[in-house]
């Protein structure tokens, strides 16, 4: 998932001996509370689960994704990547493309081989599985730095996608987020698997 980079902690005011002798005289009449009104919790935080530093730690993350596209020989490569699970209904897509539900995380495959790409969308899908996030922004390019210009991750993310069965449905994402370059993917709610 994309983090965002820690802040860096600011240095103290220098202050002068005005400014500490005025602090002091408003604080002059300060008692501290009595007793120690404080509830304790009653369950402690969850330990947190380590994240392995590389890809060959977890091989199996992207386990039973193919590569092998029947459906890719029919496909115009500006064309339009939309799929909905089989049985539900065609709201969910119109609302998918509408921008109904917030993209909650996003992952961007952009000079990631074919395979290292795979892992690491797996890797991201299950990471959005664990914390419950239902919508996210796949950013897979538009093929404009591939060998002939053809959008090779474009088709590939597709079927790794559609092979997944926490996708309910993923449609191109509008202009603004992305265009022909990325997919905003519907995921299953948790504990809703099956």
């Amino acid at each position: 998932m994309i983090g965002k980079r820690p802040r860096r902690a600011k240095a103290a005011p220098v202050l002068s001996e005005d400014e500490i002798a005025l602090f002091r005289q408003a604080v002059a009449d300060v008692r501290p509370l009595r007793g120690l009104n404080r509830i304790r919790p009653t369950q402690q935080r969850p330990w947190p689960e380590p994240r392995p530093a590389s890809l060959d730690e977890q091989p199996e993350a992207a386990a039973g994704l193919s590569d092998n596209i029947p459906w890719y020989d029919n496909l115009d490569s500006g064309a339009e990547l939309v799929f909905r699970r089989p049985g539900l209904s065609h709201q969910i897509l119109k609302n998918l493309r509408r921008g109904h539900w917030q993209i909650q995380s996003e992952i961007d495959l952009h000079g990631h081989t074919s395979d290292e790409a795979r892992q690491q969308l797996a890797l991201f899908l299950n990471e959005c599985r664990h914390f419950g996030l239902r919508c996210v922004r796949v950013i897979h390019g538009k093929g404009l730095c591939s060998k002939n210009r053809e959008p090779v991750l474009k088709f590939k993310t597709a079927n790794w996608l559609m092979q997944r069965d926490d996708v309910l449905a993923f449609c191109q994402a509008k202009p603004a987020e992305g265009g022909g370059g990325a997919l905003i993917v519907l995921l299953r709610a948790a504990g809703r698997m099956g």
